[in-house]
């Protein structure tokens, strides 16, 4: 069975995405997969079992990236065409079955929405494919453990928190009487323009720390989290590989809504500022509601 899945340019989306693919590739065992994605999150689907080619959709002018696309699509007898973008390009290529997104915001979880394309319900939950070789960098970066890893950086500026708190509660939950006494400290961030200057102060406030800002690709980094006791972030790409990976993951939220976009899975939650969601800044998120979210969290028994 051949399928082409086009998917998402973010990589919070693409991730998401990533529980319909492991939906496929279980009903559907030796499928070959296209994905086509965009650049920043290919590195999602780079180990991903079944894939027979990664197709990386760089933006262009006036949309030639579809017509890009077409070019090395079109000429294949596709048995599924999953189309998460909503173009027209599920209907421009031979397929005796074709599933294509909506379009705009809705109400509800995005991971929901993806369920309902395929009628599932619930939705598949997001998984994280890495390489052993992932897993060997990873575990020489760090060592032993236990390790709270960070994420104090986003792709927009008013999803960040202040890194003052991140400061404060990393510095409770690590001190002798903490949830993670005597934990060891990784600092994370994409490569993304001003990053490394969000994360500064968090690094700065820990000079044990492990600087990771922009140094690795996904599949180490799914590989880092996976090492994680806790993982502490903004609403960003990370946050929803930490909760992929399955390690005990607090979304952090005030310019974004956890109702669309809070971490899934069994060992996530969301912790929003005050007020409505889209309009609460997070500096409206006081520090002590998710260092006790962070205890109520570390107290729930998680599966090997």
């Amino acid at each position: 069975m051949r399928i082409l899945f086009v998917t998402a340019t973010r990589i919070g989306d693409a991730v998401l995405s990533t529980g319909l693919l492991d939906h496929l590739l279980r009903t559907h065992p030796g499928a070959r997969i296209t994905v086509a994605c965009g650049p920043a999150a290919a590195g999602v689907f780079a180990r991903m079992p079944g894939l027979e080619k990664l197709i990386v959709l760089a933006k262009r002018r006036g949309s030639l990236h579809w017509l890009e696309l077409w070019r090395q699509v079109a000429f294949t007898r596709w048995d599924l065409v999953v189309d998460l973008r909503a173009s027209a390009l599920a209907w421009l290529v031979p397929a005796r079955r074709r599933l294509t997104g909506k379009g705009g915001r809705r109400a509800g979880h995005r991971l929901t929405h993806l369920g309902a394309l395929f009628g599932l319900a619930p939705p598949p939950l997001p998984v994280a494919w890495t390489a052993p070789e992932d897993a060997a960098r990873a575990t020489a970066l760090l060592p032993g453990g236990p390790w709270l890893v960070l994420g104090p950086t986003a792709n927009w500026s008013q999803k960040v928190w202040p890194a003052d708190r991140f400061v404060q509660v990393a510095q409770a939950l690590t001190a002798p009487a903490g949830a993670l006494a005597g934990a060891r400290i990784a600092v994370l961030g994409g490569p993304g323009p001003g990053e490394r200057e969000m994360a500064a102060p968090v690094l700065a406030a820990f000079p044990g720390a492990v600087d990771l800002v922009g140094s690795l690709a996904l599949p180490e980094v799914a590989a880092v989290l996976r090492r994680a006791a806790l993982f502490l972030g903004n609403d960003s790409g990370l946050m929803h590989l930490a909760a992929a990976t399955g390690v005990p993951t607090i979304g952090l939220f005030g310019r974004s809504s956890a109702a669309e976009y809070g971490p899934t899975g069994p060992h996530a939650v969301a912790v929003e500022a005050d007020g409505p969601p889209f309009e609460s800044p997070m500096t409206d998120l006081p520090a002590e509601r998710v260092l006790d979210a962070a205890n109520r969290l570390l107290a729930r028994p998680v599966a090997a």
